[in-house]
């Protein structure tokens, strides 16, 4: 039987582990009062191929999944948030009317029932896989949350940034202090390889670093200021790669840990890029998504680009999901 399986290793293609997924809208042309063009949760088929998924959508801003069951998971959608229970395919929506325009989502790794939203009007928390909801967050007078993430090795810690900065909470939500003031987070990231390094990105103060676990921050050096930076993304693949995506910079990345940064915009049509992503699948693959152009691949990390699909698209995140082992 092993000799069987080295095989059949040898001859078919590895599958991958991962489902790969674009959360967004296709926009280039399109105007008020036209009939919605392809719009919403699109799933990977392999190469240039894409599938939408569910409901003609536009607003799915990104998703995250139950690491017991990645076909459950969780969209931060403009009408709420949606759940589904198989890989996107069919949906339903668990807030009430009063939650709408989700900006991000969040299930924790450690307790997979408790998912956290980011809102424009602070953070909600479900216990129970979406059935119920609560308002949970700093008591801030600015309170429009942008990004949210839980540590994924540290029970009931979560980083939240938005319009008042950086908050912190170690305790699931009984109390909050803030992290980092002063700057408008569009995104936060932990590293998959060392749990306590988190980079952020903001709207106009460049990209900042924690290696404490989201305690203290800095800024990171060599990353422009003066741009809108919208995300960062670790290479799962090389502890020391990360890519950030911004308007005007396109797409920057680092191989020493962030310590020094380069432009990987060779190839790419512009430098308004929405969203980047490494694929965990293969060592040094990232996406771009680079605005009402196309969803673009590098497979030397940023060295040169090619288009994969999507054409005329603005895409929010782009997110790998792992695949069931049946």
């Amino acid at each position: 039987m092993r000799l069987v399986a080295a095989l059949l290793a040898m001859v078919l293609p590895a599958l991958p582990a991962h489902r790969f997924y674009a959360c967004g809208m296709t926009s280039k042309g399109w105007v008020v009062g036209m009939k919605l063009l392809p719009s919403g949760l699109f799933l990977n088929t392999g190469g240039m191929e894409w599938e939408r998924l569910g409901f003609m959508h536009p607003s799915i801003a990104t998703l995250d999944y139950d690491p017991r069951d990645p076909r459950l998971i969780y969209m931060a959608a403009g009408n709420g948030c949606i759940r589904s229970g198989d890989g996107g395919r069919t949906w339903r929506i668990t807030t009430d009317s009063d939650v709408t325009e989700l900006q991000d989502v969040a299930v924790d790794r450690t307790a997979p029932d408790t998912v956290w939203i980011a809102l424009p009007d602070g953070i909600a928390v479900s216990r129970d896989g979406g059935g119920s909801w609560k308002r949970s967050g700093p008591a801030v007078t600015r309170k429009f949350t942008q990004t949210i993430r839980v540590d994924r090795t540290r029970a009931g810690r979560v980083i939240a940034g938005g319009e008042d900065g950086i908050h912190l909470t170690s305790d699931n939500g009984a109390q909050w202090r803030q992290a980092l003031r002063g700057v408008q987070p569009t995104d936060v990231a932990q590293s998959p390889g060392d749990a306590r390094v988190w980079m952020a990105t903001t709207m106009d103060a460049g990209l900042w670093l924690s290696s404490d676990g989201g305690t203290e921050w800095s800024r990171v050096k060599g990353v422009p200021g003066s741009r809108a930076l919208y995300n960062v993304r670790f290479d799962p693949t090389d502890a020391k790669r990360a890519a950030v995506s911004g308007w005007g910079i396109g797409v920057m990345v680092t191989h020493d840990g962030g310590m020094t940064w380069h432009s990987a915009n060779a190839g790419l049509p512009s430098m308004q890029v929405w969203r980047v992503a490494f694929d965990p699948d293969h060592a040094g693959r990232l996406y771009a998504s680079v605005h009402e152009e196309a969803l673009y691949r590098s497979d030397d990390a940023g060295d040169s680009w090619q288009a994969v699909g999507l054409e005329g698209s603005i895409f929010t995140d782009l997110v790998f999901v792992p695949e069931v082992v049946r």
